[in-house]
C-alpha cells in the first residue's frame, strides 16, 4: 500500500490521548488514526446506502429501527466477547 506523509493540526490533548492508545495498542499513532480515518469514511459510505435505499422505498419504521438495533446489539457483544478481537 502506497503512504504518503501529511501534516495536520490537533488539539494538544487529544495527540496525547491518541498517543497513549496507541501505545497500549502497540501501534504506531499513524496508524490510530488512519483506521480512526478509514472507520469515519465507511460510516459515511454505510450512511449514503441508507439514504440511497429510503429514497427508493420509504423510511424505515419504527419496528424495522428496533430490530435493526438488536441485531447491532447482538454482534457487538459478540465481539466484545471474542478476546482475540481487535478494532478495525
Amino acid at each position: 500500500m502506497a503512504t504518503k506523509k501529511v501534516t495536520i493540526t490537533l488539539d494538544e490533548s487529544l495527540v496525547e490521548a491518541l498517543a497513549g492508545a496507541a501505545e497500549e495498542e502497540g501501534i504506531p499513532l499513524s496508524r490510530l488514526v488512519a483506521g480512526a480515518a478509514e472507520r469515519e469514511l465507511r460510516l459515511r459510505a454505510g450512511r449514503a446506502v441508507i439514504q440511497e435505499w429510503q429514497a427508493e422505498h420509504g423510511a424505515f419504521t419504527p419496528e424495522e429501527l428496533a430490530a435493526a438495533r438488536t441485531d447491532l446489539a447482538g454482534a457487538d457483544a459478540e465481539y466484545l466477547s471474542n478476546p482475540g478481537a481487535s478494532a478495525a
